[in-house]
């Protein structure tokens, strides 16, 4: 496992591990421009455009099962305490000083030597009890569910889709027909477990018919070490379970996940009215795309005013006060109408609004108006009037990895082959049969909580502001050309950046997954190191410092960033391990000083939250800062272009000075590693 972790490369392995996508002609991952490309194709049937009627039912056949490998993953492993002890005072070096630093470490030291040296053996004895997960798995739960702050900002985020660049493809009843009938073959695949296990490839013969046709007769209790043996990583999927048919819903002091399986409808949110229909006929097919297209178009027509108390804002309330108001809807007649929210394969949000520039895109997918959206489904897919797409998913069920599978697949299906084209008109049906429009019964206590939800909604994101960069510059092909790690410079320039900005450090979180193993969530990288501190300060005096330093410098920073994301995805860093030593501690009703230390409370205050993903799919990404004084910080490493996409709150620091502070940053070391490789240049001629 430390040969495959040593080669993913640390833009895989962020908020959810890449598997090896394909990648479509032309579509380069950056926003495509409309070329006008004119459609003059006639609406083709879609039998047509597959080689069977059984092929245009699945996006994959593959013949191993999707979860071919579960019941054989390796298990996370838990970390030796002297082996985290030791990683977390590396952490906190950059963040104290000597004296603060010292009386951490004493108090770290106290805690191996004795109650955390307890509550390690007592973690032990619970993960061997419980072999069929991960350690970190029901803690991590629990977090997420257990938490009473509403789910949108706090915990939402949402990826875009770039636009297709053929013309007439993203009109928004085009691109919601694609959608859905890709949407359906992917669940199907899903379902069926004909969709590709997620697999981590060294080498070629992995991906061969000859590999897939032996494994698949491997059993599942040994297969993972079947498909090791031929340098093929086989990665969890235990996240995929609850993608689709999967809603959280309020509870009490704890939330649940609940799962509708055999549930066919999808559920369509447009002008606040909520609207379902079976997307499969009565035999399990898929209905003909024409038919899909009605239904859509039959919702798009509806001209009813929006409803007085439209039930999405309650989704984005205080959880415990959204399950009291779930309680009473419930007591007046709309259980049913509520199942078929939760059981829908996933909720489309058709708005009438436009996301015209990366501001208003980025508000309109991760809050925009809670009328319109239910956050409490496993993932929302929103089209705006314009065409344009984005996912906003709930975070407690899963991490990124399911959703990115679905992102990307889904994204290509649609691409390469359509089932509907802009000349394909909706079919001659009366669809009113086929589709429910949901009717709700509010009692005044009902409505009297919808106005304060929707009040407390609108008080949420009023003011978040926003500041992105779009860095034309320079991209991944020249940091590479440097020799250098992309996200370890991508991570550089926000240290550089917000020490310029406030002459300090700041905690700060990277997520990284673990899917590698059994139940794997995500560890932690810190990316703030001692190593980016003294480069920050050294860049201070840019102008008179010696470039040969400073190329030095960087380099020490990026070695020593792509050993700590190398460890994290090995479940070698320290955050999830003193989370379970500490939820034990609480559970058993101690508080060791660790956890009271001043220093363990500052360190863990993610002024900079930050997350990337890449992938040719993806257009746009975000979230909210994780604090009031923080920043919510998404970026994206392109061939030619660096971008980052930052959100704040009034209590943080001018969100624009910060983006100037990351953009010189940038151009200071980019000058470095240019000056530097010309200077070897000229000395080795």
């Amino acid at each position: 496992l430390r040969i495959v972790m040593a080669a993913l490369q640390h833009s895989s392995v962020r908020a959810g591990l890449m598997p090896v996508y394909r990648r479509l002609s032309g579509l380069t991952g950056r926003q495509v421009g409309r070329e006008q490309l004119l459609v003059t194709a006639q609406c083709t049937s879609v039998q047509g455009r597959y080689r069977s009627s059984r092929s245009r039912e699945y996006l994959q056949e593959s013949i191993v099962p999707s979860y071919h490998f579960q019941p054989s993953m390796p298990r996370l492993p838990v970390p030796k305490l002297s082996d985290t002890c030791g990683r977390y005072l590396a952490s906190q070096q950059p963040m104290l000083d000597s004296t603060q630093l010292a009386e951490t470490t004493r108090i770290t030291r106290e805690f191996e030597a004795k109650e955390g040296a307890e509550l390690h053996n007592e973690l032990l004895a619970m993960n061997e009890q419980n072999k069929h997960t991960s350690y970190i798995s029901g803690p991590w739960f629990d977090m997420y569910l257990k938490s009473r702050l509403p789910v949108v900002l706090n915990y939402n985020p949402f990826m875009s889709f770039v636009d297709d660049p053929k013309a007439g493809y993203t009109e928004q009843l085009v691109r919601a027909t694609n959608f859905v009938v890709s949407s359906a073959r992917f669940m199907k695949s899903l379902r069926e477990e004909l969709l590709k296990p997620e697999i981590f490839h060294l080498g070629d013969r992995s991906k061969s018919k000859w590999f897939e046709n032996i494994i698949r007769y491997v059993p599942s209790s040994v297969s993972w070490y079947g498909a090791y043996m031929v340098n093929a990583y086989p990665l969890d999927m235990s996240q995929y379970k609850n993608l689709l048919n999967s809603t959280r819903v309020p509870g009490i002091g704890r939330d649940e996940i609940v799962k509708h399986d055999a549930a066919n409808h999808l559920l369509v949110v447009r002008n606040g009215h909520m609207y379902v229909f079976d997307v499969l006929d009565a035999d399990g097919n898929i209905k003909q795309p024409a038919e899909l297209q009605a239904c859509l178009k039959y919702i798009l027509s509806d001209e009813s005013p929006p409803p007085s108390h439209p039930l999405g804002y309650l989704t984005a309330e205080n959880r415990d006060t959204w399950a009291g108001l779930r309680q009473k809807l419930v007591d007046c007649g709309n259980e049913e109408a509520l199942k078929m929210v939760d059981s829908a394969i996933f909720c489309m949000c058709l708005d009438d609004g436009v996301g015209e520039d990366p501001d208003s895109l980025t508000r309109l997918m991760l809050h925009g108006d809670a009328a319109n959206r239910w956050f409490d489904k496993s993932f929302s897919l929103i089209i705006d009037k314009s065409g344009t797409a984005a996912i906003n998913f709930e975070h407690a069920w899963g991490d990124g990895v399911g959703v990115l599978r679905y992102f990307n697949e889904v994204f290509d299906d649609m691409s390469i082959s359509p089932a509907v084209t802009p000349s394909c008109e909706a079919a001659d049906i009366d669809s009113s049969q086929h589709v429910r429009k949901l009717e709700f019964n509010l009692d005044g206590a009902v409505k009297e909580g919808i106005e304060t939800a929707k009040e407390n909604f609108f008080n949420l994101v009023k003011p978040l502001d926003l500041g992105l960069l779009q860095y034309s510059r320079h991209g991944k092909n020249d940091i590479k050309k440097y020799k250098v790690g992309p996200d370890a410079i991508m991570q550089l320039a926000i240290q550089m950046g917000y020490h310029r900005l406030t002459g300090k450090t700041a905690g700060t979180y990277e997520s990284c997954s673990t899917a590698a193993f059994k139940h794997g969530r995500t560890e932690t990288v810190r990316p703030c190191t001692a190593e980016t501190r003294q480069c920050s300060l050294a860049f201070d005096k840019v102008g008179s410092a010696n470039v040969s330093d400073l190329r030095q410098l960087i380099q020490a920073c990026s070695d020593k960033h792509n050993s700590l994301t190398k460890n994290a995805a090995m479940g070698q860093g320290w955050d999830r391990h003193l989370f379970a030593l500490r939820t034990i501690a609480e559970k058993n009703g101690g508080s060791p000083a660790i956890f009271q230390d001043p220093a363990f409370a500052a360190i863990n205050h993610f002024i900079l939250s930050t997350s990337t993903l890449n992938t040719p799919a993806l257009h746009l990404g975000s979230f909210a800062p994780v604090v009031p004084d923080g920043f919510g910080i998404g970026y994206g490493v392109r061939d030619r272009e660096l971008g980052y996409n930052i959100t704040s709150y009034p209590a943080s620091l001018d969100v624009r000075d910060f983006v100037a502070c990351i953009e010189s940053s940038l151009d200071d070391l980019f000058n470095v590693l240019y000056e530097s490789s010309k200077a070897k240049s000229e000395t080795e001629k």
